[in-house]
């Protein structure tokens, strides 16, 4: 099949093309997110391999289709940037990659936790600047503290793994809770319940209409005072005016972000010869308490190996006329 792979970066040529060496496939790769303005280039092509920001909506779908598309192949777990009801009224099959590598997202969790705690940052920079005073470089021991996992699918399951074996108490919550959990000693509570003794609060759900702005003025104000907040999950959970102003009254003692809720217009590019536009985003990085990755939790290799394995694998499941295994329901 002719596949258009949208927002390319060396790295997904790498992995795809290796992974469609004993395969059939042609790959196009474009640099460029899948937009109303770039949606033209798919013409003709069967398939269009789709990342986390790119435009798969309504107006998009129509345009593919008109053009010959017929399967959309996210690579990624994610799919709220695709409109599922055009998905299926236009006859659009949708694919994803439902784990690619739940370990690698949860250490970039953890690193992040760490990184947050001992002032990682702070200090990699006052010694590069020759500064060794340990000033404001205060942490805490992990052991003995509460983590809250709100979430505990894959990645959230391998969290709690992770902060059990530091010797936290990990309370969690999910409307369908993980039954590898509570072995590990983890505990479900209700969201009040967590909010109230988590010093630790680590985001681990998919984003929808129910998860939108989940951590809002009113989740933030029954938080602990000084409680970390980390989001490696999806920008939308967060309803990020709100947790600047828990920043300001120190009510957020520290944050952690490898996604943002307007990161299209930023992440994944080069940036640093520019003048930020986004004020909100801006606003974030004057805190000395934020730590923030540009959506690389995902980043290595094995979960980059397994992305194109699983990606084309659905292609192939399609080409050949096969139920997808990892379809998304439209």
């Amino acid at each position: 099949m002719r596949i258009a792979v949208f927002s390319t970066k060396p790295y997904d040529r790498t992995y795809l093309e290796r992974a469609n060496a004993s395969r059939e496939h042609e790959i196009v790769f474009f640099e460029p997110r899948l937009t109303r303005g770039t949606v033209a280039l798919a013409s003709g092509f069967e398939a269009v391999c789709a990342f986390v920001n790119d435009d798969v909506s309504a107006e998009v779908q129509a345009t593919l289709a008109q053009n010959g598309t017929r399967l959309i192949a996210l690579r990624s777990a994610g799919f709220n940037n695709v409109d599922l009801e055009s998905a299926k009224r236009l006859g659009l099959s949708v694919v994803r990659v439902p784990a690619y590598s739940p370990h690698a997202v949860a250490e970039h969790t953890v690193a992040l936790m760490l990184g947050l705690n001992r002032k990682i940052h702070r200090a990699y920079n006052r010694v590069r600047e020759g500064n060794f005073s340990l000033g404001g470089l205060i942490g805490f021991d992990m052991v003995g503290r509460t983590a809250g996992v709100i979430g505990t699918g894959k990645i959230g399951e391998v969290v709690c793994r992770i902060l059990t074996g530091f010797g936290c108490n990990v309370l969690a919550y999910d409307p369908k809770p993980n039954a590898e959990c509570e072995p590990m000693g983890v505990r479900y509570v209700p969201l009040d319940e967590l909010y109230a003794q988590a010093d630790i609060v680590t985001l681990h759900m998919p984003l929808s209409k129910e998860t939108h702005h989940l951590i809002d003025a009113d989740a933030i104000e029954r938080m602990k005072r000084g409680v970390m907040l980390v989001n490696t999950s999806r920008g939308g959970l967060l309803d990020t005016p709100a947790v600047i102003e828990g920043l300001k009254s120190g009510k957020i003692g520290s944050l952690g972000l490898d996604v943002y809720e307007g990161e299209a217009e930023l992440f994944f590019e080069d940036h640093s010869g520019h003048t930020l536009h986004d004020d909100v985003f801006a606003r974030l990085l004057t805190f000395p308490n934020v730590l923030v990755t540009g959506h690389q939790a995902f980043l290595t290799e094995e979960a980059l190996t397994q992305i194109a394995e699983t990606t084309l694998a659905s292609v192939d499941q399609f080409a050949r006329g096969e139920s997808l295994t990892n379809a998304v329901p439209t």
